[in-house]
């Protein structure tokens, strides 16, 4: 029965917004993983069908013992759409098979009230922009080359060419060198290059910001990923540093720093120091930290950008386009304390934000109160320029959101027109106080001139 529990727990996680499917289904214990998460996702596939059956039904009114309307949700799902339930003579398996004749009878006519012909057609559709991204996979450096990889699935028979035109087909991508892309619906979790940590399933935005704040290959360099699990950026971030220099990972959670530590240690990442504290609790001038020179803040946010195979599993009729506007302003103060924190390491030069919002209250809104604020000025932060910032993507920030600052040294990613998931990226360097005050006038000179105009 500890099987149904844990994917009731996962659904209430899912239900209070405190992650999305694939970084709370990290949590599971290994072993029980697979199998929970099948049910997991099954359930929510089929959870608006199955709610109205447990209402009809009047289960929760009549079976006092069920308690969790989400622990009602898998069972359910287990007795209607799989083998039945999968655990002991319990009392609340008891419970549900009392009124199982009921809840067939209210499934049957479900089905001919929705005018469904089978099971699947109760199932949630999913969004049609998932098939217009690929799968991409990230090469993991510290273990093998780009190109062995490539050799690797061409011996699987994989071949180069377009992977939305061919179910075979594999291609490099053009602004992440060791990312390869390879149709929507291929499967890697029984690849043993998977298996190995040769490989990071991670969608092509998700690169960036690594990418982007790219801390040197050097012993001196000393990095953090301010918010680590599950550990795809982190593991980036040290095969970009050719596992050289210190890059300490911090994850406040404790279920979620064990997820850190198992994917940090299957990806090789020997540099990496997993640290199982809140970032915003470190003392930037504390000897340990003081010395850190590149920052990389992937924050909590809304997951509005998110669309992949997984996640439009969450969204309800209840959603709006905006979003749930105190929320989204909760989420923006915290990103933006988040921001001022790190701008006051001592030795940071780099810093990088990233969110996987299309929200500018998360986005333009937090960076422009980011460089107003008293930690930019005394630390002298300024926005990187655009040639610093992937400048070969050419879908950037929105600048009619920016009150300070040129958007265009932003990254945005739209899903559905992108080929990936919707992403933010900035990136503040630190300038001295002379190159800050000519880029302030210069600034000034373009808001005059476009007045003019």
């Amino acid at each position: 029965m500890n099987f149904y529990f844990d994917a009731a727990k996962i659904l209430d996680r899912l239900d209070a917004k405190q992650g999305s499917i694939k970084s709370t289904i990290a949590t599971l214990p290994e072993k029980n993983r697979k199998r929970t998460s099948a049910l997991i996702i099954e359930t929510l596939k089929y959870k608006s069908a199955l709610t109205e059956v447990i209402q009809e039904s009047q289960l929760l009114k009549q079976e006092r013992k069920i308690k969790s309307p989400n622990l009602a949700l898998v069972l359910i799902h287990d007795l209607l759409l799989a083998r039945g339930i999968q655990a002991g003579d319990g009392p609340i398996k008891q419970a549900v098979l009392r009124h199982k004749t009921r809840l067939s009878a209210e499934f049957t006519k479900l089905k001919i009230k929705r005018k469904a012909t089978s099971n699947s057609d109760l199932a949630q559709e999913a969004d049609a922009r998932v098939l217009k991204i690929p799968r991409y996979v990230r090469v993991n450096t510290k273990f093998w080359t780009t190109s062995e990889a490539i050799k690797y699935f061409a011996e699987k028979g994989f071949s180069i060419g377009n992977p939305l035109e061919s179910s075979a087909a594999l291609a490099q991508d053009e602004h992440i060198p060791d990312l390869l892309v390879f149709p929507p619906q291929t499967s890697f979790q029984d690849d043993h290059a998977y298996g190995a940590g040769k490989i990071i399933l991670q969608d092509k935005a998700s690169c960036f910001p690594a990418f982007v704040l790219s801390p040197p290959a050097h012993e001196t360099t000393v990095a953090i990923d301010a918010t680590a699990a599950p550990g795809n950026k982190t593991s980036h971030l040290s095969a970009l540093m050719k596992g050289k220099g210190k890059l300490y990972a911090f994850e406040r959670d404790r279920k979620r720093f064990g997820t850190l530590k198992m994917m940090l240690q299957k990806a090789g990442c020997d540099n990496v120091e997993p640290v199982n504290v809140d970032f915003l609790t470190v003392n930037p001038s504390d000897p340990k930290y003081e010395p850190v020179t590149h920052i990389l803040l992937d924050p909590s946010c809304s997951g509005s950008g998110i669309v992949n195979r997984l996640d439009h599993l969450l969204s309800t009729e209840n959603d709006d386009e905006g979003g749930d506007e105190a929320r989204l302003h909760k989420l923006a103060a915290f990103q933006l304390k988040m921001v001022k924190h790190a701008m006051q390491f001592p030795s940071v030069r780099k810093i990088v934000y990233s969110t996987c919002s299309v929200h500018a209250i998360e986005n333009e809104h937090v960076v422009s109160s980011a460089l107003e604020s008293e930690e930019a000025a005394a630390a002298g932060f300024v926005l990187a320029p655009r040639e610093e910032v992937l400048s070969s993507w050419q879908r950037r920030g929105y600048q009619d959101d920016m009150k300070i600052g040129n958007a265009s040294a932003a990254i945005r990613c739209l899903p559905g027109e992108d080929a990936t998931n919707g992403f933010f990226v900035t990136c503040f360097v630190r300038m001295s106080a002379g190159k800050k005050r000519m880029q302030d006038e210069g600034d000034r000179r373009k808001k005059k001139k476009l007045r003019i105009k």
